[in-house]
Protein backbone atom coordinates (compact mmCIF):
# COMPACT_ATOMS: atom_id res chain seq x y z
CA UNK A 1 0.00 0.00 0.00
CA UNK A 2 2.94 2.27 0.72
CA UNK A 3 6.21 1.77 -0.26
CA UNK A 4 9.49 3.63 0.57
CA UNK A 5 12.76 2.60 -1.58
CA UNK A 6 15.68 3.91 -0.25
CA UNK A 7 14.60 7.42 0.15
CA UNK A 8 17.15 10.35 0.92
CA UNK A 9 16.15 14.01 1.98
CA UNK A 10 18.58 16.60 3.09
CA UNK A 11 17.05 20.26 4.29
CA UNK A 12 20.99 22.10 3.81
CA UNK A 13 23.19 19.92 5.41
CA UNK A 14 20.61 18.37 7.89
CA UNK A 15 20.25 14.66 6.48
CA UNK A 16 16.86 14.06 7.92
CA UNK A 17 16.28 10.24 5.59
CA UNK A 18 19.19 8.38 4.53
CA UNK A 19 17.97 5.56 2.54
CA UNK A 20 15.26 5.33 3.90
CA UNK A 21 13.27 1.75 3.08
CA UNK A 22 9.40 1.09 4.75
CA UNK A 23 6.60 -0.84 3.93
CA UNK A 24 3.11 -0.90 5.25
CA UNK A 25 0.77 -2.94 3.66
CA UNK A 26 -2.99 -2.56 3.32
CA UNK A 27 -5.52 -2.13 6.11
CA UNK A 28 -2.82 -1.89 8.73
CA UNK A 29 -2.31 0.29 11.59
CA UNK A 30 0.87 0.91 11.23
CA UNK A 31 3.33 3.15 13.74
CA UNK A 32 6.57 4.95 12.74
CA UNK A 33 7.90 5.29 16.10
CA UNK A 34 10.97 7.26 17.04
CA UNK A 35 12.75 10.27 18.90
CA UNK A 36 12.46 13.99 18.02
CA UNK A 37 14.61 14.56 15.07
CA UNK A 38 14.76 10.75 13.57
CA UNK A 39 12.86 11.81 10.68
CA UNK A 40 9.23 10.81 10.89
CA UNK A 41 7.63 14.13 10.10
CA UNK A 42 9.70 14.06 6.94
CA UNK A 43 8.21 10.89 5.94
CA UNK A 44 4.87 12.05 6.49
CA UNK A 45 5.34 15.27 4.32
CA UNK A 46 6.61 13.42 1.45
CA UNK A 47 3.94 10.92 1.69
CA UNK A 48 1.40 14.37 2.24
CA UNK A 49 2.87 15.87 -1.07
CA UNK A 50 4.70 18.36 0.58
CA UNK A 51 8.04 17.89 -0.29
CA UNK A 52 9.77 15.59 -2.45
CA UNK A 53 13.19 13.15 -2.16
CA UNK A 54 16.14 13.73 -2.95
CA UNK A 55 16.49 10.48 -3.77
CA UNK A 56 14.81 7.11 -3.92
CA UNK A 57 11.25 6.12 -4.85
CA UNK A 58 7.74 6.51 -3.23
CA UNK A 59 5.02 4.28 -4.06
CA UNK A 60 1.57 5.01 -2.30
CA UNK A 61 -1.38 2.13 -3.96
CA UNK A 62 0.62 1.41 -6.72
CA UNK A 63 1.26 5.33 -7.79
CA UNK A 64 4.52 6.74 -7.92
CA UNK A 65 5.50 10.02 -6.71
CA UNK A 66 5.78 12.56 -9.82
CA UNK A 67 4.05 11.66 -12.65
CA UNK A 68 0.86 10.14 -10.85
CA UNK A 69 0.74 12.78 -7.86
CA UNK A 70 -2.68 14.16 -7.84
CA UNK A 71 -3.91 10.61 -7.97
CA UNK A 72 -1.82 9.95 -5.13
CA UNK A 73 -2.75 13.16 -3.07
CA UNK A 74 -6.49 12.07 -3.51
CA UNK A 75 -5.74 8.79 -1.54
CA UNK A 76 -4.45 10.17 1.61
CA UNK A 77 -5.55 11.89 4.14
CA UNK A 78 -3.37 13.72 5.59
CA UNK A 79 -3.30 15.56 9.44
CA UNK A 80 0.03 17.50 10.44
CA UNK A 81 1.49 17.62 13.61
CA UNK A 82 0.12 21.29 14.06
CA UNK A 83 -3.28 22.44 14.37
CA UNK A 84 -2.86 24.57 11.60
CA UNK A 85 -7.16 26.33 12.10
CA UNK A 86 -8.16 29.42 11.56
CA UNK A 87 -9.13 30.76 14.84
CA UNK A 88 -11.98 32.87 13.58
CA UNK A 89 -14.17 30.40 11.90
CA UNK A 90 -16.65 28.24 13.23
CA UNK A 91 -16.22 24.69 13.12
CA UNK A 92 -18.88 23.79 10.53
CA UNK A 93 -17.06 26.69 8.57
CA UNK A 94 -13.87 25.34 8.62
CA UNK A 95 -14.93 22.32 7.36
CA UNK A 96 -17.46 23.28 4.41
CA UNK A 97 -14.37 25.26 3.55
CA UNK A 98 -11.91 22.10 3.00
CA UNK A 99 -14.60 20.26 1.70
CA UNK A 100 -14.62 23.09 -1.42
CA UNK A 101 -10.71 22.75 -1.88
CA UNK A 102 -11.73 19.18 -2.41
CA UNK A 103 -13.97 19.78 -5.04
CA UNK A 104 -17.48 18.17 -3.14
CA UNK A 105 -20.38 19.37 -4.04
CA UNK A 106 -22.26 21.44 -1.24
CA UNK A 107 -25.00 18.71 -0.23
CA UNK A 108 -22.90 15.92 -0.06
CA UNK A 109 -20.22 18.23 2.08
CA UNK A 110 -22.96 18.69 4.43
CA UNK A 111 -23.81 15.31 4.62
CA UNK A 112 -20.25 14.35 4.87
CA UNK A 113 -19.61 16.58 7.48
CA UNK A 114 -22.90 15.28 9.47
CA UNK A 115 -21.36 12.04 9.24
CA UNK A 116 -17.94 12.85 10.32
CA UNK A 117 -18.80 15.43 13.29
CA UNK A 118 -20.49 11.96 14.64
CA UNK A 119 -17.82 9.66 14.13
CA UNK A 120 -14.98 11.98 15.79
CA UNK A 121 -17.63 12.83 18.91
CA UNK A 122 -18.09 16.41 17.64
CA UNK A 123 -21.70 16.63 17.35
CA UNK A 124 -23.27 19.69 18.89
CA UNK A 125 -20.35 22.12 18.21
CA UNK A 126 -20.90 22.99 15.22
CA UNK A 127 -20.97 26.34 15.96
CA UNK A 128 -18.63 26.67 17.99
CA UNK A 129 -15.38 29.13 17.33
CA UNK A 130 -11.70 27.65 16.66
CA UNK A 131 -10.01 29.61 19.55
CA UNK A 132 -12.17 28.52 21.88
CA UNK A 133 -11.65 24.83 21.77
CA UNK A 134 -9.23 22.26 23.28
CA UNK A 135 -6.46 20.35 22.38
CA UNK A 136 -8.49 17.55 22.37
CA UNK A 137 -11.14 18.99 20.29
CA UNK A 138 -8.64 20.44 17.59
CA UNK A 139 -6.82 16.98 17.11
CA UNK A 140 -10.56 15.36 16.45
CA UNK A 141 -11.80 18.52 14.32
CA UNK A 142 -8.05 18.07 12.53
CA UNK A 143 -8.79 14.28 11.76
CA UNK A 144 -12.21 15.37 10.24
CA UNK A 145 -10.76 17.44 8.26
CA UNK A 146 -8.61 14.73 6.61
CA UNK A 147 -11.81 12.77 6.43
CA UNK A 148 -13.36 14.61 4.41
CA UNK A 149 -12.40 13.06 1.16
CA UNK A 150 -13.05 9.93 2.14
CA UNK A 151 -9.64 8.22 1.63
CA UNK A 152 -7.97 5.13 1.53
CA UNK A 153 -5.24 6.51 4.17
CA UNK A 154 -4.78 8.16 6.72
CA UNK A 155 -1.13 9.61 7.08
CA UNK A 156 -1.17 11.22 11.26
CA UNK A 157 1.63 12.50 12.76
CA UNK A 158 1.78 12.56 16.33
CA UNK A 159 -1.88 12.63 16.47
CA UNK A 160 -2.10 11.41 20.21
CA UNK A 161 0.54 14.59 21.13
CA UNK A 162 -0.19 16.18 24.47
CA UNK A 163 -3.60 14.78 24.61
CA UNK A 164 -4.81 13.99 28.06
CA UNK A 165 -5.69 10.14 29.20
CA UNK A 166 -9.09 10.58 28.16
CA UNK A 167 -8.91 12.33 24.63
CA UNK A 168 -6.13 9.48 24.18
CA UNK A 169 -8.19 6.71 24.36
CA UNK A 170 -11.37 8.02 22.60
CA UNK A 171 -9.06 8.89 19.63
CA UNK A 172 -7.55 5.26 19.75
CA UNK A 173 -11.16 4.08 19.68
CA UNK A 174 -12.05 6.14 16.55
CA UNK A 175 -8.52 5.11 14.92
CA UNK A 176 -9.89 1.33 15.74
CA UNK A 177 -13.27 2.06 13.95
CA UNK A 178 -11.49 3.32 10.64
CA UNK A 179 -9.04 0.50 10.72
CA UNK A 180 -12.19 -1.37 10.67
CA UNK A 181 -13.89 -0.11 7.94
CA UNK A 182 -10.60 -0.88 5.88
CA UNK A 183 -8.85 2.20 6.11
CA UNK A 184 -5.13 1.94 5.96
CA UNK A 185 -3.33 4.06 8.68
CA UNK A 186 0.16 5.48 9.52
CA UNK A 187 0.46 7.11 12.38
CA UNK A 188 3.91 8.24 14.19
CA UNK A 189 4.65 8.82 17.75
CA UNK A 190 7.81 9.82 20.34
CA UNK A 191 6.12 7.39 22.78
CA UNK A 192 5.68 3.58 21.56
CA UNK A 193 3.11 2.75 24.45
CA UNK A 194 0.86 5.34 23.44
CA UNK A 195 -0.12 3.62 19.95
CA UNK A 196 1.11 0.03 19.99
CA UNK A 197 -2.41 -0.88 21.53
CA UNK A 198 -3.80 -0.38 18.14
CA UNK A 199 -1.07 -0.72 16.24
CA UNK A 200 -0.75 -4.07 14.08
CA UNK A 201 2.73 -3.31 12.20
CA UNK A 202 5.94 -1.12 13.28
CA UNK A 203 8.56 0.45 12.52
CA UNK A 204 11.01 2.04 14.70
CA UNK A 205 13.60 4.88 12.96
CA UNK A 206 16.51 6.15 14.32
CA UNK A 207 18.57 8.90 12.19
CA UNK A 208 16.37 8.83 9.09
CA UNK A 209 16.91 5.18 8.86
CA UNK A 210 14.92 2.07 9.39
CA UNK A 211 15.92 0.44 12.92
CA UNK A 212 13.35 -2.46 13.00
CA UNK A 213 10.21 -3.16 11.26
CA UNK A 214 7.71 -6.31 11.09
CA UNK A 215 4.37 -7.17 12.50
CA UNK A 216 3.67 -6.11 15.84
CA UNK A 217 3.05 -9.71 16.92
CA UNK A 218 6.40 -11.08 15.29
CA UNK A 219 8.50 -8.30 17.04
CA UNK A 220 7.50 -9.21 20.20
CA UNK A 221 7.56 -13.13 19.41
CA UNK A 222 11.18 -12.05 18.43
CA UNK A 223 11.74 -10.18 21.94
CA UNK A 224 10.44 -12.79 23.78
CA UNK A 225 12.70 -15.61 22.42
CA UNK A 226 15.49 -13.31 23.55
CA UNK A 227 14.93 -12.96 26.86
CA UNK A 228 15.73 -14.47 30.06
CA UNK A 229 14.06 -18.10 31.58
CA UNK A 230 12.61 -17.99 35.07
CA UNK A 231 13.20 -20.85 36.99
CA UNK A 232 12.09 -21.58 40.54
CA UNK A 233 12.77 -24.60 42.39
CA UNK A 234 12.17 -25.89 45.88
CA UNK A 235 14.97 -27.21 48.16
CA UNK A 236 18.43 -26.86 47.34
CA UNK A 237 19.64 -25.29 43.95
CA UNK A 238 23.02 -26.58 43.61
CA UNK A 239 22.06 -29.45 41.23
CA UNK A 240 19.74 -27.86 39.34
CA UNK A 241 22.82 -25.26 38.69
CA UNK A 242 24.92 -27.92 37.94
CA UNK A 243 22.40 -29.15 35.32
CA UNK A 244 22.05 -26.32 33.86
CA UNK A 245 26.10 -25.63 33.52
CA UNK A 246 26.17 -28.61 31.31
CA UNK A 247 23.95 -27.36 28.60
CA UNK A 248 25.80 -25.60 26.20
CA UNK A 249 22.56 -23.14 25.39
CA UNK A 250 22.74 -21.49 28.95
CA UNK A 251 25.08 -18.51 28.87
CA UNK A 252 24.72 -17.11 31.93
CA UNK A 253 23.07 -17.88 35.32
CA UNK A 254 21.43 -15.19 37.87
CA UNK A 255 20.55 -15.94 41.25
CA UNK A 256 17.69 -14.89 43.53
CA UNK A 257 16.60 -16.74 46.62
CA UNK A 258 14.82 -20.17 44.83
CA UNK A 259 14.55 -18.37 41.58
CA UNK A 260 17.33 -18.43 38.92
CA UNK A 261 17.32 -16.90 35.30
CA UNK A 262 19.21 -17.75 32.61
CA UNK A 263 20.22 -16.45 29.56
CA UNK A 264 19.64 -19.39 27.16
CA UNK A 265 20.36 -19.34 23.52
CA UNK A 266 18.61 -23.13 22.41
CA UNK A 267 15.04 -23.38 20.39
CA UNK A 268 11.70 -23.70 22.11
CA UNK A 269 11.86 -27.85 22.00
CA UNK A 270 15.53 -27.28 23.30
CA UNK A 271 14.09 -25.31 26.54
CA UNK A 272 11.50 -28.41 26.83
CA UNK A 273 14.17 -30.75 26.64
CA UNK A 274 16.01 -28.75 29.30
CA UNK A 275 12.96 -28.72 31.75
CA UNK A 276 12.51 -32.30 31.08
CA UNK A 277 16.13 -32.99 32.00
CA UNK A 278 15.76 -30.96 35.45
CA UNK A 279 12.44 -32.91 36.20
CA UNK A 280 13.94 -36.35 35.60
CA UNK A 281 16.38 -35.64 37.59
CA UNK A 282 14.56 -34.93 40.59
CA UNK A 283 14.63 -31.13 40.98
CA UNK A 284 11.32 -29.73 42.31
CA UNK A 285 10.61 -27.67 39.23
CA UNK A 286 7.57 -24.65 40.80
CA UNK A 287 7.61 -22.99 37.48
CA UNK A 288 10.09 -22.49 33.85
CA UNK A 289 9.19 -19.72 31.30
CA UNK A 290 10.34 -17.27 29.42
CA UNK A 291 10.28 -13.37 31.05
CA UNK A 292 7.89 -11.47 28.25
CA UNK A 293 9.11 -9.00 26.19
CA UNK A 294 9.51 -5.47 26.77
CA UNK A 295 8.49 -3.66 23.91
CA UNK A 296 9.23 -0.25 25.02
CA UNK A 297 13.07 -1.27 26.49
CA UNK A 298 13.48 -2.38 22.30
CA UNK A 299 12.87 0.81 21.64
CA UNK A 300 14.66 2.63 24.08
CA UNK A 301 17.60 0.04 22.96
CA UNK A 302 17.34 0.83 18.81
CA UNK A 303 17.24 4.43 19.56
CA UNK A 304 20.66 5.12 21.72
CA UNK A 305 18.57 5.98 24.46
CA UNK A 306 19.42 3.10 26.63
CA UNK A 307 23.32 2.20 26.28
CA UNK A 308 23.01 -1.21 28.32
CA UNK A 309 20.16 -3.43 29.57
CA UNK A 310 20.18 -3.97 33.48
CA UNK A 311 18.46 -6.39 35.07
CA UNK A 312 17.84 -5.79 39.09
CA UNK A 313 17.12 -7.36 42.17
CA UNK A 314 19.24 -10.47 40.85
CA UNK A 315 21.93 -11.01 43.67
CA UNK A 316 24.75 -12.92 41.95
CA UNK A 317 25.53 -13.95 38.51
CA UNK A 318 27.89 -16.51 37.26
CA UNK A 319 30.33 -16.06 34.18
CA UNK A 320 29.84 -19.86 33.09
CA UNK A 321 33.29 -19.60 31.24
CA UNK A 322 34.86 -19.13 34.32
CA UNK A 323 33.47 -22.99 35.73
Amino acid sequence: MIELRAVRKSYGSAIALDGLSMHVPEKAVYGLVGPAGSGKSSVMELLAGLSRPDEGEILVDGLREGSERRRWKRRIGYMPDFSGLYPEMRLSEYLEFFSACYDIPRARARQRIGILLDQVGLRGKEFQRLDGLSRGMRQKLSLARALLHDPKILVLDEPLKDLDPGNRYELRQILSELSSEGKTILLSSEMLTSISEICTDIGIIERGRMALEGKLSEVLRKIDASNPILILVEGSITKTMQILKQDPNVKSIGIREQELMILYEGSEGEEAELLRRLVSSGIMVRSFHRERGNLELLFLQLTGELRERRITGHEAESDLSKG
